[in-house]
């Protein structure tokens, strides 16, 4: 598996796997609400600026070519993908996405891992990610990583407000 910078060619891709996880993780919204939302946050034009945008790191996880056949970068199936930002000192993770298929085995954590490196060139001091308060498996990964549950706010989704939780982690 290789971890490495987000490609303009890789926008569906990262597309399908936000879209399985979501169908997965998020029970508690129907499948309109979501598949409105990744269109939404994952179109093409949201995704053009979180790949060009100083300050910003987007990875994705790509299965080894050799695991399918094809001696090409960016030829291999993503599994994986995060985004951040770095805003003064504070570094944001805004997407942390593994497909379902390939949860457990360390690619989230080895996103996560690269992401925290790539915001460290930017001189950030603490980290903060944010997610939906009934993800408990986010929840878990955070806190496995250090990260302590410290605010929580209200976000849109499908027309309803939904309780998110903000995680901080101290460098």
């Amino acid at each position: 598996m290789e971890i490495r910078p987000a490609e303009h060619d890789d926008r569906e891709r990262i597309r399908r796997v936000a879209r399985d996880t979501w169908h997965d993780t998020y029970d508690e919204l129907d499948s309109e609400t979501i598949d409105r939302t990744i269109d939404e946050w994952y179109g093409d034009e949201a995704l053009e600026t979180a790949l060009s945008k100083p300050g910003t790191a987007f990875l994705v996880a790509e299965k080894d070519s050799a695991e399918h056949g094809s001696a090409q970068s960016g030829d291999g199936e993503i599994v994986g993908f995060t985004h951040g930002v770095v805003t003064e000192d504070e570094g944001d993770v805004l997407r942390m996405s593994v497909h379902p298929d390939h949860q457990g085995e360390g690619i989230g954590t080895a996103l996560y891992e690269r992401l925290r490196e790539d915001l460290r060139d930017f001189n950030m001091k603490r980290m903060r990610a944010i997610d939906l308060a009934s993800n408990e498996g986010g929840r878990e990964f955070y806190e496995d990583h250090g990260f302590e549950p410290t605010d929580e706010d209200d976000v849109e989704i499908g027309g309803e407000q939904r309780r998110e939780v903000v995680y901080t982690l101290e460098l």
